[in-house]
């Protein structure tokens, strides 16, 4: 029988709880949350990582860390037609995502927590 010392031992379960607790993506599949993104022309007004007409995703992600009712209040977002408030103080209804089939709920589930997984 092999025998480990109480400092090896002592690493392995330091590094079995990191890898446990890490953060991980939130988003199942992120080139298909992009590719969802680019179809709907959301790069048109957002970046990832800068402000355009509209927030960039990780101010938005940042925005909603630890906010349990984020993933509801973003699909809602992108689904509804609210009015937003543009870079230039300007108001428009938000475009409502489309999806391939139509209303396809997880496709946009997949784009917010992509999101906000930034």
């Amino acid at each position: 029988m092999m025998q480990i010392s109480r400092s090896a031992l002592a690493t392995i379960v330091t590094g079995i709880a990191i890898f446990a607790f890490a953060p991980t993506s939130r988003a199942a599949d992120m080139d298909a949350a992009k590719a969802l993104a680019r179809t709907n022309n959301c790069f048109k007004c957002h970046a990832i990582s800068r402000d355009k007409d509209g927030p960039g995703w990780r101010k938005t992600a940042e925005k909603y860390k630890g906010n349990p009712d984020a993933e509801a209040k973003l699909i809602h977002h992108l689904t509804s037609g609210e009015m937003v408030k543009l870079a230039d103080g300007s108001q428009v209804h938000h475009e409502i995502i489309k999806t391939d089939p139509a209303n396809d709920t997880a496709q946009i589930k997949n784009l917010v927590d992509w999101i906000l997984s930034l």
